[in-house]
Parts: structure tokens; sequence; C-alpha cells
């Protein structure tokens, strides 16, 4: 089996992240919910991984690191806690649904929101986000690299734009992380949302945000704390305040491990070994007859994806044939990418989606490679 669905989730783990999970299921209690030893092993563990994230990401305090259930979560815990009717917000064409469907659901509250458009090879101007700001402006919500062109943002340049007209930079970093390195503060970040089962390398379940210092976010949700428990209001105190509940203790010692694990490798040894094998493949790829490659692979900075169709056949039967034929799991169709779908012009057709991760080898790359070329050659 070739796994090349990365962008949806990796799938093969670190061993350490198992063995974690596979020790906290057996000796972790409630964090922050008693004085014993198993609830204060839990503690520890939810106290040393948001201490490793907040290094990782370089911000200013562990305390504003936010454990949630992935990127979907942290989104709406953003986009729904800083957003008042009458503000303006600024999107762009590249978001997943995760971004775009909260702020609609805003937009029918009152807020007002702009799309920036994207060209047919998914990128964006960078003037049309000051272009479009307003004086009721609050934030620039927008993905840090497209889950289905691959194509990357510079998000230093837009957190200049939003620290020029202080405004808020809310990323969606869930392609990103783990893949290249993100310092909330020099990039000028407020909001960073990410998740952990992607290039995180951690389980499925896991995610957080990191709030800079000072910013209010309402929670989205209210309940047990651990703390306070005589208060009628949640507490306000961060994180605790975005945390109600119970958190994945479990999964959280597998994204600590997991971290510790990038650290090790090195995330620029992960990158390099990742773009190698997507350039690899593009390079091949794009020479096929009747393949139609997506994005822009001028630049070198991208995500480690090559989204593709064969001919006018329908994504999910391409998909189909390579996991039937061959063995080889990819993504078919809309991605959650809707607004990226339109601008290259493949709603109907929807696409094939590779994506990469460490785990891989240049032997399965090439086994694909050879995959698409027969797929082709089959069906002239």
């Amino acid at each position: 089996m070739i796994y090349l669905d990365n962008a949806a989730t990796t799938m093969q783990k670190p061993d350490c992240v198992v063995r974690a999970v596979t020790k906290a299921l057996c000796s972790m209690g409630n964090a922050g919910r008693g004085a014993h030893d198993a609830a204060l092993h839990a503690s520890r563990t939810v106290f040393d991984t948001r201490m490793k994230l907040a290094d990782f990401f370089n911000a200013e305090n562990p305390k504003q690191i936010v454990f949630t259930a992935n990127s979907t979560e942290s989104l709406n815990i953003a986009i729904k806690g800083v957003l008042n009717p009458g503000d303006h917000v600024i999107t762009t064409e590249l978001e997943h649904n995760s971004v775009l469907r909260p702020l609609y659901e805003m937009e029918e509250k009152g807020i007002e929101l702009t799309i920036i458009k994207s060209d047919r090879q998914g990128n964006i101007r960078y003037e049309d986000f000051e272009d479009s700001i307003r004086s009721n402006t609050k934030a620039i919500i927008c993905t840090h690299g497209s889950n289905l062109t691959g194509n990357m943002i510079d998000i230093e340049k837009v957190g200049k734009i939003t620290k020029k007209h202080s405004i808020l930079l809310i990323v969606d970093a869930s392609q990103t992380a783990g893949v290249f390195p993100i310092d909330v503060q020099r990039m000028h970040i407020d909001i960073l949302c990410f998740t952990g089962h992607k290039s995180l390398l951690g389980p499925q379940g896991t995610g957080g945000m990191y709030v800079r210092e000072g910013l209010h976010v309402r929670p989205l949700l209210c309940g047990g704390s651990g703390i306070k428990s005589y208060s009628k209001k949640h507490p306000e105190e961060m994180p605790t305040a975005l945390e109600a509940g119970t958190l994945n203790g479990h999964g959280i010692a597998g994204l600590g491990a997991a971290i510790e694990y990038i650290r090790e490798i090195g995330i620029e040894n992960i990158r390099e070994h990742e773009s190698g094998l997507m350039w690899h493949f593009y390079d091949q790829v794009k020479e096929i007859p009747g393949v139609t490659v997506y994005g822009d692979f001028t630049g070198k900075d991208r995500c480690p994806i090559v989204s593709l169709n064969l001919m006018d056949y329908n994504s999910s039967e391409v998909s189909d044939a390579l996991a039937i034929q061959y063995d080889i799991f990819t993504r078919p169709g809309a991605h959650c990418a809707p607004l990226m779908h339109k601008a290259l012009g493949t709603q109907e057709q929807g696409a094939v989606r590779f994506s990469f991760s460490y785990y891989n080898t240049e032997e399965e790359i090439d086994q694909t490679i050879l995959a698409l070329k027969e797929l082709a050659s089959n069906n002239e």
C-alpha cells in the first residue's frame, strides 16, 4: 500500500507517538481534576506539551497555547470569538470550509465579508488585501498553504499589512505546521490555528491555537474547568478560558511526543525530503499526455501537494483506479475548498490530490508515476 493522502491526515506516525498514547491510556487521570498521582501526571503531560508548542511557534507564554480537537474547532473559536456585527473581515478564495463556513455564518449575523480572488494558478495579489481594508475592518483570516494546490501565502508579508493598519491576523496553518517554521511574533500573527494529526504527526482529535497575549477571545464553550467551580461564569484566565471540559490528554501526550520527534529530525530535513518527493513527482507527471496539474510551481516554497486530473475523467474514477489496481491511496473530489475549485474551473471534475509525508519514499513515488502513465496510456 502506498499512502499519498497526507494532507487529509498522516497515517504513519512515529513509534514514539504510539508509545506515548499507549502509556497515557494506561496511566493518565484527568488534568486539573485532582491532586493524586494520575491527575498530576496528566496535568504535567498537558503542560509539557503546551510548553513544547509555545517554543515551536515562538509564543510569548505557554498560557497562550490552547488545546482543541482540530483546526476546525480552533477556527470556529477564533472567528466567532473576535468578530461582532458590523465588523468587516477579509479572506481569500484559497480557504478551506473550516474558514469559509464560520464566516458565512457570521455574515448572516451582521459581519461584512470580502473574499480576495485568485488567478487560474491559485495565486492572490497581496495588494488586494490592503486595497480591501476599510475603517471597520477587524481582521484578515487566511490559510498559510492551500490544501488543494499547495500554493502558499507569505504570512509575514500579510502580517506587516495587518500590523500597519492595526487589524488582526488569523492564520489557518493546517497544511504547514510541522513542515514550515512558524514564528507567531515575527510574522505578526494574532491567532494561529493548527491541527495535530497532519504534518505535526500527532493523533487525530488533537489541535490547538495560539492567541496573542492581551487579545480577548470569547469562548465557544463553557462548563467544567477544574478551577473556580463556585463561579457562575467560566474562568477568564488563559488557557482555561478557551478549554472547557476534559482535554484529550491521551492525544496531547502523543502530540507532545510528535513535537519532540520533529525537533529531533529537524523541520528543515522533513521539508527537504517531502519537497524532494513532490518535485520529483511533479516533474514526471506534468509530461504525461492527458494530465493537467493545478497550482503554481514557479516558486520553491510550496506545500508537498500535487493535484491533477487525467483527461476528462472524474477525479473519483482516477482515484478509485489507483486504489483498486495499484493500491495507491489519494484524495479525489472537492477537498472542502469550493472557491478554489471554482477559480481553477474544476467544480464538476474535482481533482486527484497527491500529498507527501516524511514516511514516503522515492520508490513509492516512482511506482505512482508509473501507475499514472499506465492509466493514461490505457485510456488514450
